[in-house]
């Protein structure tokens, strides 16, 4: 008989390239520790991103721009994701590719725009009237369909809540249990419903019932404190692009040209900057009231040197504006022409007049030893074993070709030593997918080599 363990699924993720990111690895004095929290080496480029974290903390970055450069393989996009995992989970971070801007559906200034408006976040304050508590009871109450025919309706529903001082039953209207059963709720959870707009939300399991499985999936939360009807101070984040949407979308009557008319509408609509202007008052207006904050997040953008120079002139006007989120580029090329132009070269094909608004962070390749930590990094990360030989052969390849090669044959490598009936990948292991991949170098020196078999 088989029996399988049930693993919990807490925080099952899928592995990608960067899942051992953790942060930048630096210590109490901002100087970078030689393998921490998922980095290996790049001591220089990564002491100066902890100046940058420092700066966009303390409020004096927003604004400005950085570029990370180096050749492929060199971990620009991992220092950026580490960058955004030093300032945490509250602050926007939206990456994105060079190449996104040029959508058909459409203009590439507003795919920028509508980005940089996603890395913008507004922190709301609001007091709000809510009723909060453990949920003692759910009960809804049906009475006869007044349409007629068999069914039934919710014409009311009572609920219990339950806090530290007291209990409370409360009676909602039907549009609320609605509500409810979109957060699913049920006896033993702690939720608050807001008086004014019946809204619901769900905060966790009260933690009176956290021993109440093996494996725990939910999120436990202490019983509320004082009475169940109070005021409350209510934190909501969400992003200017959020609220540009929400405006956005035309609120239709529920007629059957109404919903056509949604229905035909393609799928991205561009939003014009007057909306975006009206938002932006009510935004300062909120600010200037203290009801909210606006939180700068970062905007990540991957392969800079294919935008053109349409979308480089749009950056500066988006860089220089009062709401700006701090903006990190990244790109591995040397000298090339500007993209949209047929002469004109510039450094990492950004036009120099952008270039003199960077801070430029330079990343260098990596050592045979340094290539060695972070395979057995990813290796740890994916779970596999291998003898020392192997990560020492791996290095190698490493070096002779690149890091994202080596770590690629990671995967096969233990698929061949699990075809041999082995569980830990050796040396043979390596070298047998070695031989039947081909890496970027050897490719081309195979090209090179028969290419008059190949159709021109």
């Amino acid at each position: 008989m088989k029996i399988e363990e049930v693993k919990s699924t807490v925080r099952t993720q899928r592995i990608s390239a960067h899942s051992h990111v953790k942060g930048l690895g630096l210590n109490a004095e901002g100087v970078p520790l030689h393998m921490s929290a998922g980095l290996v080496g790049q001591k220089a480029a990564r002491e100066a991103a902890g100046i940058v974290v420092d700066l966009i903390k303390s409020k004096k970055m927003a604004g400005r721009a950085l570029l990370l450069a180096g050749p492929p393989g060199t971990g620009k996009t991992a220092i950026a994701l580490a960058i955004a995992q030093e300032l945490g989970n509250k602050v926007p971070f939206c990456p994105m590719v060079g190449s996104e801007v040029f959508s058909s559906e459409i203009k590439k200034t507003e795919v920028l725009m509508e980005n940089f408006r996603r890395s913008i976040g507004l922190r709301i304050r609001e007091t709000k009237e809510v009723y909060e508590g453990e949920v003692t009871e759910l009960t809804p109450v049906e009475t006869e369909n007044p349409m007629g025919g068999y069914g039934k309706t919710i014409s009311n529903v009572v609920i219990g809540l339950k806090t530290a001082k007291g209990t409370k039953q409360l009676k909602l209207d039907p549009s609320i249990f609605e509500a409810l059963q979109k957060e699913k709720v049920e006896v033993g959870d702690v939720i608050y419903i807001e008086a004014n707009s019946g809204a619901v939300k769900r905060q966790g399991r009260s933690d009176t019932f956290a021993t109440e499985f093996d494996l725990e999936t939910e999120e436990y939360v202490p019983l509320p404190k004082g009475d169940v009807h109070k005021k409350k101070e209510v934190i909501q984040d969400v992003t200017l692009h959020d609220l540009d949407v929400a405006n956005a979308r035309p609120q239709g009557g529920q007629d059957v040209l109404s919903m056509m008319g949604q229905l035909m509408k393609p799928k991205k609509t561009e939003i014009t900057d007057k909306l975006r202007m009206e938002i932006n008052k009510v935004v300062n207006k909120y600010i200037d009231q203290g009801i909210a904050e606006l939180v700068p997040g970062v905007l990540f953008i991957d392969e800079i040197h294919m935008l053109d120079l349409e979308t480089f002139t749009y950056l500066h006007k988006s860089l220089e504006s009062p709401i700006a989120p701090i903006v990190i580029f990244a790109t591995n090329r040397g000298r090339c022409v500007i993209r949209g132009t047929n002469d004109i070269i510039s450094p990492h094909g950004i036009p120099l007049d952008l270039l003199d608004r960077l801070l430029i962070i330079r990343t260098l390749p990596y050592h045979s030893s340094e290539m060695e930590q972070i395979i057995k990094l990813r290796a740890q990360t994916e779970g596999l074993q291998l003898e020392e030989a192997a990560f020492a052969r791996l290095s190698e390849i490493g070096s002779a070709s690149t890091l994202r090669y080596a770590v690629q044959l990671l995967t096969p490598g233990h698929q061949m030593c699990k075809v041999n009936g082995r569980t830990t990948i050796t040396k043979e292991d390596i070298e047998d997918v070695h031989a039947l991949f081909l890496d970027a170098k050897r490719s081309s020196k195979h090209l090179s080599e028969k290419n008059n078999k190949f159709m021109m």
